[in-house]
């Protein structure tokens, strides 16, 4: 019930511009991506985090992007003393998690937001753990120590990536995937009817409006 309500959320994924393409999918989500190989009626889908497969039917096309961004300026001569730098707060790292994964900062923060509320040391009643409140299992599939906020941050973010893409940018299965697993969405083709799941997806998607997507 959420997927035609706000199909118009698909749009939040469209990345920032660096030099690389774009693949477009046939959702109409446009995803940046480096450099893309087809082989078998397969596409991968290469980026900073590695590469996803997906069907060569769920793309429509590439589109180059041609932007180069200026060198860097000359690096400063290193102080004296070395000044350690203040730890990153949970919202600095979601917001840099986002930009390495090409997804909207608020999007993502939406979904720490109702997880955790940005509480790297949240642990809830199912044994979930951290800002993007991982289970163990899904950590460890995902090679990423969950006790560890930057991990953790990092490899919430690049599994709704990965589902984001599994569902061809569907947002609502995507979210309700990151909740309740993707098998159950497959079950029943889409937000499956498990009251905390369908209370988690609205929370989401109402926070990322009242955040205005950006």
């Amino acid at each position: 019930m959420y997927v035609s309500k706000h199909l118009a959320l698909v749009a939040i994924l469209v990345a920032p511009a660096f030099a690389g393409e774009y693949a477009v999918l046939t959702s109409g989500m446009r995803l940046r991506i480096d450099r893309h190989e087809s082989e078998a009626g397969m596409v991968r889908l290469y980026s900073q985090a590695g590469f996803t497969e997906v069907p060569e039917s769920s793309i429509e096309r590439f589109e180059t992007d041609d932007y180069v961004p200026p060198l860097p300026p000359p690096p400063e001569p290193a102080p004296v003393a070395e000044v350690k730098a203040p730890p990153r707060d949970a919202k600095t790292m979601v917001r840099d998690a986002a930009g390495k994964y090409a997804l909207p900062p608020a999007f993502v923060a939406s979904v720490a937001k109702v997880e955790s509320a940005f509480k790297t040391n949240a642990v809830s009643s199912k044994g979930a753990i951290g800002v993007m409140q991982l289970m163990p299992g899904t950590a460890k599939a995902l090679a990423a120590d969950p006790n560890d906020p930057e991990q953790n941050i990092d490899a919430g973010t690049r599994l709704l990536r990965e589902l984001l893409i599994k569902y061809n940018g569907d947002v609502a299965k995507a979210l309700a995937a990151y909740n309740a697993g993707p098998g159950a969405v497959d079950k029943y083709d889409g937000v499956p009817p498990y009251a905390e799941t369908q209370s988690y997806v609205g929370k989401v998607i109402e926070s990322y409006k009242q955040s205005g997507g950006h």
